[in-house]
């Protein structure tokens, strides 16, 4: 299996940028700081990865997009999943000039779609995918802002393979390790690249 990469983020630093406010973000690490952890969210246990002020924060979100915009490669598409995945997809997407796909949770695209279950702890879930956005000729990169156990991303890449195009690799801004995402994504897709911005 192909692991990708991990940048580790005391190595990686970007050109000084100054924001319109008093706050200087420079870097991916102290891009990372502005991530807050939330203790028993959205249950007992959990320790969620609270996004919003990176995004919130315009340089931040611009340094981490194109951070992960490095593994496009050749790509002519951006699937996000949904719904965090969004967030940082379209944004490359815009960024580099290149189609946004959508990867759903069930009941919320009108049209014609192909579908893949995936199992949960308890249960299990879908995501749907319209049956016309891509085909055989498109190269996709898939990208979700936290690989956890690799459910989820597991079944974003077993959902685009059904519309024959390509899948160069995912991106994700974190990973977190002890899970072991990567391991199963590994065992799902043998040969699967994914890239990690920061590891939590």
């Amino acid at each position: 299996m192909a692991l990708g990469k991990i940048c580790t983020t005391e190595t990686i630093t970007r050109r000084l940028i100054k924001l319109q406010t008093n706050e200087v973000i420079d870097s991916l690490v102290k891009a990372q700081g502005l991530i807050k952890d939330v203790p028993g969210y959205p249950k007992p246990g959990v320790i969620f990865k609270d996004i919003t002020p990176l995004v919130a924060n315009a340089h931040a979100f611009t340094i981490c997009v194109d951070e992960m915009a490095k593994s496009l490669s050749d790509a002519t598409h951006v699937a996000g999943l949904e719904a965090r995945g969004f967030v940082f997809a379209a944004a490359i997407a815009a960024r580099h000039n290149l189609g946004f796909v959508l990867l759903r949770k069930p009941g919320k695209l009108p049209r014609d779609v192909h579908k893949v279950e995936y199992a949960l702890e308890y249960g299990s879930d879908s995501l749907e995918l319209h049956k016309d956005q891509l085909g055989k000729s498109d190269k996709v990169v898939i990208v979700d802002d936290v690989l956890a156990t690799g459910g989820t991303l597991s079944a974003g890449i077993s959902l685009v393979a059904l519309t024959g195009a390509k899948i160069i690799g995912s991106v994700v801004l974190g990973e977190i390790p002890f899970l072991e995402g990567r391991k199963k994504v590994g065992i799902d897709h043998p040969d699967h690249r994914i890239d990690a911005i920061f590891q939590f």
